[in-house]
């Protein structure tokens, strides 16, 4: 990660995951770049609508209001763009009021090569190949998927739901699900239970999150996470002490041993969900937004 950019958390995300871009994107697929280029130049002054990640930088860049000094959070934006062709979104960047000064448009190739030299966190695309290569590169990294859901909550507090095993965990147990089932899996986690897990892709996000947290006392943090995981007791315990020993907090853990996940996102109110399983990003997004995170022996190619 850059050091130059202090104790910061900093989000990249792509156009299409801030903005409603599906116009434009449909030109593109029908009538090729040049076409799309054009489009977006004849409607640079139209306003953009909120694509499925606008709740979560708005909560995020407001958290700076709550705090003295420089900005704690900083989102900047990543484009396949150029320059020309996103000036549209920049204006509408400056209709909504989003402190969002930093970007890079890379005119039509992978923007996924500036995460790293930007510092980041998290990576944001619709673009699942980008998403795929920030991965592989260290860095966590979500496809937002189109989502059911109404958008912004109307609460203040942002809240981030994460799947367990092949996000915040290495999937070294999903391997056994996998390979031997579901008793091998629970034989395993029982007998390993004061053994930690490996970290996942979005371990250091959510590290990154806590330390935010940590600016505000408990009952007045502006964010909330959440563990909303397939797994169920017994299963549960090397979860717990994994998160003990990192020293990492989550503020809601459910243990749903296979349910549907959907409902209890809804219930939660989460603003996104993070999850490497496809299955369990299509409930979820009927409720909320949602960030598949192709990671893991459940996404090899």
């Amino acid at each position: 990660m850059a050091s130059n950019f202090g104790n910061k958390l900093i989000i990249a995300i792509s156009s299409r995951a801030l903005f409603n871009l599906d116009d434009s994107h449909r030109v593109f697929e029908a009538e090729g770049l040049e076409r799309y280029q054009q489009y977006q130049i004849d409607h640079e002054d139209e306003i953009l609508e909120p694509g499925e990640a606008f709740a979560m930088v708005n909560k995020l860049l407001a958290i700076n209001d709550r705090l003295p000094g420089e900005p704690r959070v900083e989102v900047l934006l990543l484009s396949r763009n150029s320059a020309d062709t996103g000036l549209r979104v920049f204006n509408s960047i400056e209709h909504y009021g989003l402190n969002i000064s930093r970007a890079a448009f890379s005119g039509g190739t992978s923007p996924y090569r500036y995460v790293s030299a930007f510092g980041c966190h998290l990576f944001l695309s619709a673009d699942a190949m980008d998403v795929r290569r920030a991965l592989e590169n260290g860095v966590a990294a979500a496809t937002l998927m189109s989502s059911e859901a109404s958008g912004d909550s109307g609460e203040a507090q942002l809240k981030i739901a994460f799947d367990g095993d092949a996000v915040l965990f290495s999937d070294e147990s999903e391997q056994i699900y996998k390979d031997k089932g579901l008793a091998a899996f629970t034989e395993n986690e029982v007998a390993a239970a004061n053994e930690p897990l490996s970290g996942g892709p979005f371990k250091s996000f959510l590290s990154a999150l806590q330390g935010l947290q940590a600016e505000f006392p408990p009952t007045q943090s502006p964010i909330r996470t959440a563990l909303v995981t397939a797994r169920s007791a017994p299963a549960h315990e090397r979860v717990i002490r994994t998160l003990r020993a990192w020293n990492i907090r989550i503020d809601e853990s459910l243990f749903l041993g296979g349910l549907d996940k959907g409902e209890f996102l809804r219930a939660y109110g989460a603003d996104v969900f993070f999850d490497d399983q496809q299955v369990h990003c299509d409930s979820a997004s009927k409720h909320v937004a949602t960030g598949h995170v192709p990671h893991g022996v459940a996404n090899k190619l």
